[in-house]
């Protein structure tokens, strides 16, 4: 399976939505739309990873790397783990959870929650 990366905007934030499996082949995919946005001056960003089906190490660095980048330019990252995923494990939610990465990441169950300042992220 390949990745796929799809953008767009809600409520000024940049919204990047991606599917497939996040893995050493296509993992830099996500790692050069993220630095896209950045160079185009975005600086909040919500990764929506409810549809990745698969994430290996290398997508989690590309996770990290992205978060450090956007925070070296005073920006946000959010992340989408869908509600039903956190509770009973998404794949991604396991894999950050099991590297212990998990609580470097403000995760939301829905792309709504996620630009809405107001809204609380899930518990890590």
């Amino acid at each position: 399976m390949t990745l796929r990366v799809t953008e767009g905007e809600q409520r000024g934030w940049a919204v990047v939505r991606v599917s497939g499996e996040m893995d050493l082949v296509t993992s830099p995919v996500l790692r050069q739309r993220v630095h896209e946005a950045v160079a185009d001056g975005r600086r909040d960003v919500v990764l929506d990873l409810s549809g990745v089906l698969f994430c290996d190490s290398s997508g989690v660095s590309v996770l990290i790397a992205s978060r450090r980048l956007i925070r070296s330019c005073q920006g946000r990252l959010r992340v989408i783990l869908p509600a039903q995923g956190a509770e009973d494990g998404s794949h991604v939610n396991r894999v950050l959870g099991a590297l212990g990465v998990r609580r470097l990441f403000d995760a939301y169950a829905d792309v709504d929650a996620a630009v809405d300042d107001e809204a609380s992220s899930l518990s890590a």
